[in-house]
């Protein structure tokens, strides 16, 4: 069951943009999660919050021991007691048209138990019962968690005075410390982009995510899943070590901000329907492995396995889509990201980029190669970091200065690693492809994807850092990144916090005129495209490992096509959009026809020859 008043969450977006989401959305018992992967913006966000909260600063310098642990212990402690303070403002004031307090009753779901007892309190003409039942609401108000989120595969290790590296000092791990520190309860550490063993390890030794107190765990496990196969897998890892993992956080693989990381044509739906079928094989699976790590460390394990929660997220755009996920999955929670980016009082952003993203359509928001980390990443054109980043190269300068060294992973011609959106790599990349016997045409294209890397370390913190009029993270790279999902293009203005949870529970609709596919169509659409760029790059078919894996893509795209046309019935009982529905998984399995029968003539061409 979920343990919160509301059924849906705010995921983590970018660096900055849900950086401080918990203090303008938590005291409404909204639950967000921040990046803690950027200390240098962490670090100018205390200062600010100090500031504005007339409390003296004073700067953790990068010259201190564990100084990134430090900040954003620090740092997330702060948060903890500025939503502090604005719930016990919060209980403290009066029922009174317009305020806070009507506010957050307002926005509760319908069918929410808290929600049912404020409406029956409106509806008390006695003043002494009515008083009894607002004391009675007010002493159910609580907080949304703030939640965390740690990238795995940001965690280069960092090095002393002396040249040697700092032993549980690389960036993740120092981050986790940083968390496991802080004095938030009742709050979750989300791990995307797959498993890390140097991270998982340290958990191991830190009591706040092994100690059950009064049933529950102080910070709770979550990770960031793609399928049912990476859940166990990352799952049965950490209970063999005595870790619990207390939710799987399920992302459509492409149908998402930020970085994507793309499945092998495996589609949320059927995803979706493989965590129900055996949700409680992942329950007691992993209870027996945890039961047996703790008696194997001389520790006691809970009569009944702790409870595991399923959320989803990515690309969800209306109630519909919402409840079905919720009811027929049966999944606890849902995940809404890019659309908050336009509601300012979820989010910081600066003007300009939210013009930016009100204004876009579909075609704009497309999964780039601009990521550093060779990763595809979903990105908005048009946007003052891509028009930077275009200025430098007309310049003659391309790239960044890296200060932030955050997404250093290259050794291509280095020992230790660079960045490949640094100046440094992109000047001896460029060299060595004008160097190579190519024809022009390939040399040019080569050059062209070298320069659309990106410096997303300081990217995607600085409209954070121009709303709030502070100092950009580097004096160069002043241009704003974002990565919204492709769902953001159905929404086309700024709303309220009101109007947007409103219109996740079905109360108002936001959605801009115009025909938007179900979610679980556009998720097929943006595979196919990805399939076909993919498919485009194949020049040895005689590669049976290439092509198999291919072929297998296809199959579970098909697998999926399938799998809706029989479900069409719960998916979209609407006769329209039933209609309409039926007629684009026709066309998509056709294209899917279309690339498997290419690939495989193509594979019997060149086995022939």
């Amino acid at each position: 069951m979920n343990k919160h008043f509301h059924t849906f969450h705010i995921p983590v977006m970018g660096l900055s943009y849900t950086i401080d989401t918990p203090v303008k959305v938590a005291r409404f018992g909204i639950s967000s999660v921040v990046s803690i992967v950027q200390d240098s913006l962490i670090e100018k966000m205390r200062e600010y919050y100090y500031k504005k909260n007339n409390k003296p600063y004073h700067p953790i310098e990068t010259t201190e021991p564990d100084y990134r642990a430090k900040r954003i212990t620090d740092y997330l402690n702060l948060l903890n007691h500025i939503v502090q303070n604005q719930v016990d403002k919060l209980k403290n004031s009066s029922f009174e048209s317009g305020s806070e307090l009507m506010l957050y009753f307002e926005m509760l779901p319908e069918n929410s138990f808290l929600k049912k007892l404020y409406q029956k309190m409106k509806g008390i003409h006695d003043k002494y019962e009515q008083k009894k039942i607002q004391q009675q609401l007010k002493e159910l108000i609580r907080a949304g968690s703030i939640d965390v989120n740690i990238m795995t595969k940001v965690d280069n290790n960092q090095y002393g005075k002396d040249g040697n590296i700092i032993e549980d000092g690389s960036d993740a791990v120092a981050a986790l410390r940083g968390y496991s520190k802080s004095n938030l309860v009742d709050s979750s550490i989300i791990f995307s982009a797959g498993m890390n063993p140097r991270l998982f390890n340290y958990l191991e030794n830190i009591p706040a995510f092994t100690e059950i107190k009064d049933g529950k765990f102080e910070k709770k496990i979550v990770i960031k899943v793609s399928d049912y196969r990476s859940a166990i897998i990352q799952g049965k890892y950490l209970a063999k070590k005595g870790l619990w993992v207390s939710e799987f956080r399920i992302e459509s693989g492409l149908n998402c901000g930020g970085h994507a990381f793309a499945s092998q044509g495996y589609m949320l739906g059927p995803i979706l329907e493989e965590f129900k079928t055996k949700r409680s094989t992942l329950n007691s699976e992993l209870f027996e492995m945890y039961s047996k790590a703790l008696q194997l460390k001389g520790k006691t394990a809970p009569e009944k396995a702790p409870e595991i929660t399923i959320t989803v997220q990515g690309g969800i755009g209306t109630y519909e889509e919402d409840e079905f996920l919720r009811t027929y999955y049966q999944v606890n929670a849902t995940g809404w990201g890019s659309p908050f980016l336009l509601v300012p009082e979820a989010v910081s952003i600066d003007d300009e980029t939210l013009e930016a993203l009100v204004k876009s359509k579909e075609e704009d928001i497309y999964l780039s190669s601009n990521s550093p980390l060779g990763v595809p990443f979903n990105y908005l054109k048009n946007i003052s970091g891509e028009k930077e980043k275009y200025r430098f190269v007309e310049e003659g300068h391309p790239g960044s200065p890296c200060t932030e060294k955050l997404l250093k992973s290259n050794t291509e011609f280095t020992q230790k690693p660079i960045c490949t959106a640094s100046v440094s790599y992109i000047r001896q990349k460029i060299k060595q492809i004008t160097k190579q016997n190519i024809n022009e045409e390939e040399r040019k294209k080569q050059i062209a994807s070298i320069l659309t890397k990106e410096c997303l370390c300081a990217g995607l913190c600085n409209s954070a850092l121009r709303k709030y009029e502070l100092p950009p993270i580097s004096k160069e790279i002043l241009g704003v990144t974002v990565c919204p999902g492709p769902n953001i293009a159905y929404f086309d203005k700024v709303v309220s916090l009101k109007d947007m949870i409103d219109h996740i529970y079905g109360r108002t609709n936001l959605l801009k005129s115009g025909y938007r596919p179900h979610m679980f169509v556009k998720e097929l659409h943006i595979y196919m495209k990805y399939l076909k760029e993919q498919v485009i790059e194949i020049v040895d078919y005689t590669d049976k490992k290439l092509v198999g894996y291919y072929e297998v893509f296809c199959q579970n795209m098909q697998n999926a096509v399938e799998y809706y046309r029989t479900q069409i019935h719960v998916i979209t009982p609407k006769e329209d959009t039933k209609n309409q529905f039926i007629s684009e998984l026709k066309s998509i399995e056709t294209e899917i026809n279309k690339i498997l029968d290419g690939i495989r003539l193509s594979f019997q061409k060149q086995s022939i020859n």
